[in-house]
């Protein structure tokens, strides 16, 4: 399987937050953890003020800056989706790839005592279903795919006003903006 990533359509989301109720509800996780959260960007001025909202996890970059900061080697990248995912027999929870990630995808889990991000899934996935963020989304503002498909479909913008340079870690994700 190739590349995967994330399409998130900015036209389309009303920062409901319905994809990060489900993925706190999927993967159990307590008050201040997010695997994925929604940002609401203001512009423009009176009278044509303009705000939208971008739905944002980890975005398995092709460049991720948290696997060469990891002491303990915990990080690493499936080869065969190129899923960034954390090895919890190897993690110490020593927050490094939290502080090197410019999304906040690394999680501290302070009951585990080590880091948590999300997996796209990866048990969803398996038996053939879609990462519960997708499933979720009631105006269908989120794809889920080979990065490549989703490039061809929507294009390659993968930044927006406010977000970090996509030319630092090559993110696997397609943002169509307003």
């Amino acid at each position: 399987m190739a590349q995967v990533g994330f399409f998130i359509n900015v036209t389309k989301c009303i920062g409901c937050k319905t994809c990060v109720i489900a993925c706190k509800d999927k993967n159990d996780l307590e008050v201040g953890r997010n695997f994925r959260r929604v940002y609401s960007f203001e512009e423009g001025t009176f009278p044509r003020p303009a705000l939208s909202h971008v739905s944002l996890s980890c975005n398995h970059c092709d460049v991720p800056t948290c696997i060469p900061n990891c002491p303990t080697t915990a990080i690493f990248k499936r080869k065969e989706d190129g899923v960034v995912l954390i090895d919890h027999d190897k993690c110490v929870g020593c927050r490094y790839c939290e502080w090197n990630c410019p999304y906040g995808a690394p999680q501290f889990n302070a009951e585990l005592g080590k880091m948590t991000k999300c997996d796209t899934c990866i048990d969803l996935r398996a038996v053939g279903e879609e990462p519960v963020c997708v499933t979720s989304c009631p105006l269908r503002a989120i794809e889920f795919g080979p990065i490549e498909e989703l490039r061809a479909k929507y294009g390659t913008v993968s930044e927006i006003t406010g977000m970090p340079s996509a030319s630092i870690t090559k993110p696997n994700l397609v943002i169509k903006s307003k």
